[in-house]
């Protein structure tokens, strides 16, 4: 589910007249429009979306549906599934790290224009990183800048107040604004932005709640693309989406499946395509370690012990995400390499007693079939995803029915992608299934569970420890590992980390975390595959505008 979030809820009514849309729109004779039109047809499960292009906005359906890539580019393109290689140069020409990776020296590429015809320059560049600075809920990745500046009309200078060689990616990544038009924006976190303007080569054509179309622009700083126009459609649900996939309604999409043999690939075997690539990133039960239940350590390695990793992997994502079975959470074979000598080989194994053992010992109590706190409470909890996401869903009823063997009550929740994206940034949860950030190395899953520096008090929205973890062991060793001089002193911080991610359990590792999509060759050839991994396939990754610029007509 990577990368799939967002929307507002409507009045039942415009839902269920909205899901009629959508529905017409899988058929031959709905809205949506054919591959040999020039379309590329993108869906999501995502659901009602409202007008909001910000870029920056994990909320707005830019940011859900992944259209944000085709009109905002960043300085520099880096391949997530091959993280140690070069990036491609964007709108950067050259990029240079002076004084520990504190600073950074940018030559933008000349010739680019906005799409309202004005010209980019390096003073965009030094606007953006100083409105992250100022604006610290656009500042998602909790970037600690200190500020930036233009030099010239093709060079800007950002500097940190912290080394960055963690984030040097999220930092190339960062999509760039126009001065012109955001400068005179009152309130750039709430900005709906329903006219963006962009330096890549697709403007916003038409905006509804369950279809955005764009048009490919008339001139871009490198060779158009071949597709004149993609259309975005947000299905109600996994459901649904897997059905527009089969019929050929969408032809590209990221959405769990199960039975995905059955249901899409054998619908037709030469043209569609699945390719899940992966890197270090995990799916993972999150807990909200500030407040009860989670609170207690005791109750939380008793969850662990009591969730079976197989079903999970074989009933709630059907065997297509690999199980992260390893104590630490680093999913193997990718995060090998990483693991501490101490454990190597340590696999979470299901063992109910060795749970129930545990939670006498921290002075739970069992009374009848009811799990009691140390102080006498009824241990309950809610776990709560989003309504249609059914990979998760399901996790979440094997997770409830496992924590009755402790005599726990655990209640299954549904929200609208909006409001479960804020409730877990704002610590408004108990337990949730949600991906981790992936990187080079498992610093960024670790750092986005554990990173009690850039968390924040229960209401307020955290860029990471949205469980509110807190151990400040923790975050020293996370700020030593980013700031190490060497690999040596970066593998101590490393297995410090594994240490307490194994003793603490802030969350739950369960599956791993692809990078994946659904697509098909019936129309357009092009895409990435095992053999030509140029990119990840995810539509709703910045590298989708590089797919999207290698795709073209599968006949001529």
């Amino acid at each position: 589910m990577q990368g799939i979030r967002r929307r507002t809820t409507l009045a039942l009514i415009g839902t269920v007249a909205v899901a009629a849309l959508v529905a017409a729109g899988c058929s031959s004779g709905g809205a949506t429009k054919s591959a040999s039109s020039g379309v590329l047809t993108v869906g999501m499960p995502n659901g009602v979306q409202t007008n909001n292009s910000n870029p920056f906005l994990a909320t707005s359906a830019g940011a859900s549906l992944g259209y944000r890539f085709m009109i905002y580019e960043p300085l520099v393109q880096t391949n997530p599934i091959a993280p140690s290689e070069k990036g491609t140069p964007w709108l950067a020409e050259k990029w240079e790290w002076a004084d520990n990776y504190q600073k950074l020296t940018v030559t933008t590429r000349a010739g680019v224009k906005w799409n309202d015809d004005q010209p980019f320059t390096a003073g965009d560049v030094a606007y953006t990183f100083n409105l992250l600075k100022d604006k610290s809920a656009l500042n998602t990745n909790g970037l600690p800048i200190a500020g930036a500046s233009k030099v010239s009309d093709t060079s800007a200078e950002i500097t940190f107040s912290k080394p960055q060689f963690v984030n040097e990616n999220k930092i190339l990544n960062s999509f760039i604004v126009p001065e012109h038009i955001w400068k005179d924006v009152p309130d750039p976190t709430t900005f709906t932005n329903e006219k963006p303007v962009g330096t890549g080569p697709y403007t916003l054509k038409t905006f509804t709640p369950q279809t955005v179309t764009l048009s490919v622009r008339t001139a871009y700083w490198q060779d158009l693309p071949k597709v004149p126009e993609i259309q975005y459609t947000s299905y109600n649900d996994n459901s649904a989406q897997t059905t527009a996939l089969a019929s050929g309604a969408a032809q590209w999409s990221y959405v769990f499946m199960p039975n995905y043999e059955t249901l899409y690939v054998n619908k037709d075997p030469k043209n569609h395509k699945i390719w899940m690539p992966a890197g270090l990133g995990i799916h993972a039960l999150w807990l909200n370690t500030a407040k009860a239940p989670f609170n207690n350590v005791a109750l939380r390695k008793a969850l662990n012990m009591v969730i079976d990793r197989e079903v999970i992997f074989q009933q709630g994502h059907s065997k297509l995400f690999p199980k992260v079975d390893n104590v630490t959470g680093i999913p193997s074979p990718a995060g090998d390499p990483f693991l501490s000598a101490d454990y190597k080989g340590k696999t979470a194994k299901v063992d109910v007693e060795g749970a129930k053992k545990l939670l006498t010992e921290a002075g739970y109590k069992l009374e009848g079939d009811v799990l009691k706190d140390p102080a006498g409470a009824p241990v309950t909890f809610a776990l709560t995803d989003p309504a249609g996401w059914s990979d998760y869903l399901t996790d979440l009823d094997i997770i409830k029915n496992a924590v009755k063997a402790l005599g726990i009550t655990a209640e299954v929740k549904t929200q609208t992608v909006d409001q479960w994206t804020t409730d877990f940034n704002t610590g408004a949860f108990d337990a949730t299934m949600h991906w981790t950030n992936s990187g080079a190395t498992p610093f960024e899953g670790y750092q986005n569970i554990m990173d009690a520096a850039a968390s924040k008090p229960i209401g307020e929205p955290a860029a990471n420890a949205q469980g509110r973890f807190n151990d400040p062991a923790a975050t020293s060793a996370l700020v030593a590992y980013a700031s190490a001089p060497d690999d040596a002193a970066r593998k101590t911080n490393l297995d410090l980390l594994q240490k307490i991610f194994v003793e603490q359990v802030p969350a739950i590792p369960l599956v791993s975390s692809p990078v994946g999509a659904e697509y098909s060759t019936k129309s357009w050839i092009g895409w990435p595959t095992a053999e030509d991994p140029y990119a990840p396939p995810q539509p709703t990754q910045t590298n989708a505008l590089q797919v999207v610029l290698r795709l073209k007509p599968a006949t001529a």
